[in-house]
């Protein structure tokens, strides 16, 4: 924890440069104390300005999905959020797909995980440039999983009592949540497609809310990994690849939700 203070500390004074982009490190509370990779982006604003924390599916930080992580920090910074995107497996060797063909790494992962995104949420409440209130959450596919898990009240709870202002799960593992009925203390977004037969959405679809909303739109023509340029194909069995349509709708959806679910009616510079 001390480290991770320094390390905000640290940031806050290189990055005095609004419309920054740059490399930093945060450390996680897991098990293991990793000390990961993250990339900041902040908006061309004045004052605290509200944050989303991005992170990615089970094969880490391929060039195809930073691709799509980044395409997303650029746009959201751009309608005035700070964003940080986080890698959680490069410093743990679990990159390039190694965790995506294992049920135990996979669970694994959202566990680690889940204190991953709580160590990025902590790390933005300590930079003077974020609004403290106002930090989203985001994930693709297992970092969708961990988004469903991080809106949990009893997750918040573990972690005493801290959570996201609103949390956006994109093609989760909907079985992640732990049943239909969800007790939560986020609101969240789950946006999946139709064609997905890697983790289909059908459970998600049954969710209902107590305590937060919970809003699920299933886009029918998009596969797996929707938002990511890559062509249609199979990737270990499951159908994958890119649906234009699908991802701008999804920049579309989301940006509205954060928008929506911002504290004291406060508003993202535009």
């Amino acid at each position: 924890m001390v480290l991770a203070m320094v390390l905000s500390l640290l940031v806050a004074k290189q990055a005095s440069a609004q419309g920054a982009s740059q490399q930093v490190r945060l450390q996680t509370t897991a098990s293991d104390r990793a000390v990961l990779n993250a990339r900041l982006h902040r908006p061309n604003a004045r004052g605290p300005a509200p944050a989303v924390v991005l992170m990615h599916g089970c094969g880490g930080w391929q060039p195809e999905v930073l691709a799509s992580l980044e395409e997303y920090a650029r746009f959201l910074s751009g309608n005035g959020f700070v964003v940080l995107n986080v890698d959680s497996f490069g410093t743990r060797n679990r990159a390039g797909g190694r965790v995506c063909g294992s049920l135990g790494e996979l669970s694994r992962a959202r566990d680690y995980r889940t204190h991953d995104a709580f160590a990025a949420l902590r790390f933005l409440r300590h930079q003077t440039f974020v609004d403290a209130d106002n930090i989203f959450l985001v994930g693709q596919s297992n970092g969708g999983s961990v988004a469903l898990i991080s809106a949990l009240s009893r997750t918040a709870s573990r972690f005493g009592g801290e959570g996201f202002r609103g949390v956006v799960a994109l093609y989760p593992w909907c079985g992640a949540a732990g049943g239909t009925r969800l007790d939560l203390h986020s609101p969240v977004l789950v946006l999946g497609g139709g064609q997905d037969n890697w983790v289909p959405p059908d459970q998600c679809r049954r969710f209902s809310g107590n305590g937060q909303e919970v809003a699920v739109k299933v886009y029918p023509n998009a596969a797996h990994s929707y938002d990511l340029r890559i062509p249609i194909q199979r990737y270990m069995g499951n159908l994958i690849g890119y649906n234009p349509q699908a991802a701008s709708a999804t920049r579309t959806e989301m940006l509205t939700f954060f928008r929506r679910h911002l504290a004291d009616g406060r508003t993202a510079a535009r």
